[in-house]
């Protein structure tokens, strides 16, 4: 029973403060809201939102997935009720334990150690492959901003290995047999991707406040792009796009959510931030909350207004938004939405690489990792090691992988944990039913497992091997545990 020996909650909060271990507080609710946008308005609307109404085909032209259609609006809204009620879950636990660590450190609180370690290996899975996915997209909007102005790089030096290996499109393919060779190797590396990863990670070790100051001008410039969109393409929609509406019935419905589910688990990563707000109890519900109600709002009318302006076939590019503007005839808008949405996505980039390194710092912190990881930054208190090794892997792993195969992995990661959050809510209402509690979920015994069925309902929609490798993940994880967390942890220490 050592295995789920739970922490307990009083510890997770003071102990650290007095060993000097705490992150400094620094972030109010309007930045925890601003941040909340900056990780959830990114990849996803810019970007997977094609995918998922166009759907998906595979090197040998099977159909991977089905697509949405113009139905996607209510994949948004099927997505929005799931993560409102893991949202609501989020909420209650970061109010009452305000420490770094996310669904780690809740999960510590409720389910004990294993099940802890296994939510921290899994939310290293969801934030460093996340991050992947989003560079290489960012650098998709980047090739298009600059073929605007006339400058072409060579494929080989935007494209990644993977991505040329996976590709149904004969010309990406054909890259491998084209591309110049290093010791018979083809030469397949994203170099902006590998260079917006690497800049972030610059601008993270400068501290959290200037990080979020990044954000918040970052946020602006991405909404205003998002408002010239739908502003224009309202004056572009055809009628008949939206016919068939339902062009897979449920089937399709279901699966376009699974993919942009990717879009919604930046309000995961404002639990991270909960050692470094201020008056977490208040701001961190607000933040969490307030956050996923704008977004959704937001997704459900971009995905109606894009759907409406070409057919829905044609989405399935890396640039969908930027596409069915210049196929509406406005290039030059075009290229300004082009230029918001390489911003938002170095929001995006900025929030989840925040996220990853304050992982580690509290899975360390706690003996699960080794203890250079726990080291702080002594004027900035900031996890700068960490913050450091998560921008090198990440840039590594954008100049070489494919996007489409990342969203997978980090969507059913991602809903792995929000189940998780859901069921420690309810321990916990059973355990320590006295404890006082700033946020409440309303209705917890029908809201919490609804939230738990909603996100294995949104995980059966993803396909077989994105299962195969997150259990050989979660596998590694464990071996992993057992090698080192299991002799070091100092919930176990005298």
């Amino acid at each position: 029973m050592q295995l789920f020996r739970t922490k307990p909650i009083e510890a997770l909060v003071e102990e650290h403060e007095r060993h000097g271990q705490s992150l400094k507080r620094v972030l109010g609710a309007g930045d925890l809201i601003m941040l909340a946008i900056g990780a959830v308005i990114g990849a996803g609307i810019f970007g997977a939102i094609g995918t998922a109404a166009a759907g998906q085909i595979g090197p040998d032209g099977v159909v991977v997935r089905y697509g949405a259609g113009p139905a996607l609006v209510f994949s948004f809204l099927l997505l929005g009720g799931a993560c409102a009620l893991a949202a609501l879950c989020y909420a209650e636990l970061a109010s009452m334990i305000p420490q770094a660590g996310s669904a780690y450190a809740y999960t510590y609180a409720t389910l004990g150690e294993l099940i802890a370690w296994i939510i921290g290996w899994d939310l290293i899975l969801e934030y460093a492959v996340g991050n992947v996915a989003v560079a290489i997209s960012w650098g998709d909007y980047f090739e298009t901003l600059m073929r605007g102005i006339g400058v072409n790089f060579p494929e080989w030096l935007t494209t990644g290995y993977r991505t040329a290996a996976l590709s149904s499109d004969p010309a990406v393919h054909g890259l491998i047999d084209t591309a110049p060779r290093l010791l018979g190797v083809p030469i397949l590396v994203n170099i902006p991707a590998f260079a917006i990863v690497m800049a972030v990670t610059w601008l993270l070790l400068r501290g959290a406040k200037e990080s979020s100051r990044a954000n918040n001008i970052m946020v602006v410039i991405k909404l205003v792009a998002l408002a010239l969109f739908i502003g224009v393409g309202m004056t572009a929609i055809n009628g008949a796009n939206y016919v068939p509406f339902a062009p897979n019935g449920f089937t399709g419905i279901h699966q376009g959510a699974a993919i942009v589910f990717f879009a919604y688990i930046g309000f995961d990563a404002i639990s991270t931030a909960a050692e470094e707000t201020k008056n977490p109890q208040r701001n961190l519900p607000i933040g969490i909350l307030g956050g996923l109600a704008i977004c959704t709002l937001i997704y459900v009318v971009v995905g109606a207004v894009l759907t409406g302006m070409v057919p829905y076939t044609d989405l399935a590019v890396a640039d969908p938004l930027a596409h069915a503007l210049e196929r509406a005839g406005y290039s030059g808008v075009g290229m300004i939405v082009a230029l918001g949405a390489a911003v938002s996505m170095t929001a995006v980039l900025l929030v989840f690489q925040y996220g990853q390194p304050r992982i580690y710092f509290a899975m360390a912190r706690d003996g699960l990792l080794p203890q250079w990881a726990a080291k702080l930054d002594p004027k900035l208190r900031i996890p700068y090691r960490t913050t450091l090794l998560t921008g090198i892997v990440v840039a590594l792993a954008s100049a070489f992988g494919d996007a489409a195969e990342t969203y997978d992995l980090t969507n059913i990661g991602t809903l792995f944990a929000f189940a998780l959050v859901c069921g420690g809510v309810l321990i916990l209402r059973v355990r320590e039913p006295a404890r006082p509690r700033p946020f409440k979920v309303p209705l917890v015994w029908v809201l919490a497992p609804l939230g738990i069925a909603a996100c294995v309902f949104v995980m059966i929609g993803l396909p077989w091997p994105a299962w195969e490798r997150f259990m050989i993940w979660l596998a590694a994880g464990v071996v992993l545990y057992f090698a080192y967390g299991y002799r070091h942890s100092k919930l176990r220490q005298p």
